[in-house]
């Protein structure tokens, strides 16, 4: 297990060290290193894996999902364009069978809004999604790592993403969907970016909302 995972497990129990939080942890270790299959895997939600969510993706779903890889792939950066894109459907997708799609951009003042997840929920779920379209095949030029935490307290606030590395140069990407909605294609970009503190321009988090 990486470094920065451990780093992710030992900031929850300090922050939550009760019982709770032991079995949280323990939800965490497993559902991260779960091999998905679309007739079962599991998804975490309302908070460093607060709860767990067993679902299955039916034919429907997933033709949804090869739709987007039907045409083959120029280049490792239109290879992840269509991840991201991927990832955000897969989001809406799982939304609709676990009360998550009303999940909104961040974690922090979004109590009144159903479903919500924190950066660690997404970058778990996350994972599991990239893992199901290596399985079937979609990800060629690419390969999936550990997690990642930028910051620790006392550099900023904790933030955890999922990462993949392009194949043929060594380069590695943040794959990331707490910038935004529950739906919205994940945001990518090299992770020497994301780690200084990198957030979309137009990203809602920490801007007012008519509808708030």
């Amino acid at each position: 297990m990486s470094c920065q995972i451990n780093h992710l497990f030992c900031s929850l129990s300090l922050l939550f060290f009760t019982q709770t939080a032991w079995s949280a942890f323990d939800d965490i270790q497993r559902i991260y290193r779960q091999s998905p299959a679309l007739s079962h895997f599991d998804i975490c939600q309302g908070g460093g894996c607060a709860n767990v969510f067993q679902i299955a993706l039916n034919d429907a779903d997933w033709q949804s999902v090869e739709s987007l890889f039907s045409e083959s792939v120029e280049s490792a950066e239109e290879e992840r364009e269509r991840i991201s894109q991927a990832i955000g459907l897969l989001e809406e997708i799982v939304g609709h069978k676990t009360g998550t799609s009303e999940d909104r951009a961040g974690t922090f003042d979004n109590s009144n809004f159903k479903g919500q997840q924190d950066c660690n929920d997404e970058a778990i779920n996350t994972t599991s999604y990239l893992r199901l379209l290596k399985q079937a095949g979609y990800m060629p030029l690419h390969e999936i790592e550990d997690m990642r935490t930028r910051n620790f307290f006392f550099t900023g606030w904790p933030h955890t993403t999922a990462v993949i590395r392009e194949t043929a140069t060594g380069e590695r990407f943040a794959v990331d969907g707490w910038f935004y909605d529950n739906g919205y294609p994940a945001t990518i970009v090299p992770f020497n970016v994301w780690k200084a503190n990198y957030q979309p321009e137009d990203s809602p988090i920490g801007k007012s909302r008519k509808d708030e």
